[in-house]
């Protein structure tokens, strides 16, 4: 674990539920009320999981560069999220009038933050924060891959409406649904990227799996994408290269 993983880690976790105690009226309030508290736990559980996975942010040894736009996207909208909900809350402002809900919403809360780590943790340095592809790294198609081919991504939803159903906030659930377009616009930079990378291999991957949940949402495209020409062979002939599932 590197000290940057640490700080980032830190400072990430400190902002994002910083942010809500600001919304939900400062620490008294927040701590007073005991499912926002277990919340608070979960949120440093998954956060401590977090140091331990792997993942990267290198640009590989190609990468989509046109796609870097999405992560601005989900930093606003993650900063939003932080803050919002738990001030509706507070303002009873769009609110799911049920208390129970907010137990509901921690259950989903844990598991969406659970699956969003674990394929770090399957991926280790294949795991990117950028459309890349890395060096050295073969396609991953078993276990829940052999499934769904972001899993790490329907881990980002349910989390996120976890996050907002924890508040009783329509706005959270507002948010969750902004996250959608470019989440999507991420998917289909990935796998263009992935696809000419591993050309039939990879079409044969993307025929037989679903992109987040099986049967519900599947790629209907019959499209295969091309293989890339050969390199020279003085360029990356014995280190062949693919991402998996950047975060």
């Amino acid at each position: 674990m590197s000290f940057l993983r640490l700080a980032l880690v830190a400072f990430g976790t400190a902002a994002f539920l910083g942010l809500a105690i600001l919304g939900w009226g400062g620490f008294a309030a927040f701590f007073s009320h005991p499912a926002l508290v277990v919340l608070a736990i979960v949120v440093f559980a998954l956060s401590g999981g977090a140091l331990f996975a792997g993942g990267n942010v290198s640009s590989g040894v190609r990468e989509d560069r046109a796609n870097r736009w999405v992560i601005v996207a989900f930093t606003v909208i993650g900063l939003l999220a932080a803050y919002l909900p738990a001030y509706t809350d507070r303002m009873e402002f769009w609110t799911i009038d049920s208390d129970a809900i907010r137990w509901v919403g921690i259950g989903l809360f844990a598991a969406g933050g659970a699956l969003r780590i674990w394929p770090v943790f399957v991926l280790g340095r294949r795991f990117s924060g950028l459309v890349a592809i890395q060096p050295g790294h073969t396609l991953v198609t078993n276990g829940i891959y052999g499934v769904i081919r972001h899993p790490s991504y329907l881990g980002l939803l349910v989390n996120s409406l976890g996050w907002g159903l924890t508040f009783r906030s329509g706005i959270g659930l507002l948010l969750t649904a902004l996250l959608i377009p470019p989440l999507i616009a991420r998917i289909q930079a990935e796998e263009r990227l992935l696809g000419t990378q591993f050309g039939d291999e990879y079409n044969a991957y993307r025929a037989r799996t679903s992109r987040l949940i099986p049967g519900l949402y599947q790629d209907t495209s019959q499209s295969a994408y091309p293989a890339r020409p050969a390199e020279p062979k003085h360029e990356y002939s014995s280190n062949p290269a693919a991402p998996c599932e950047p975060s």
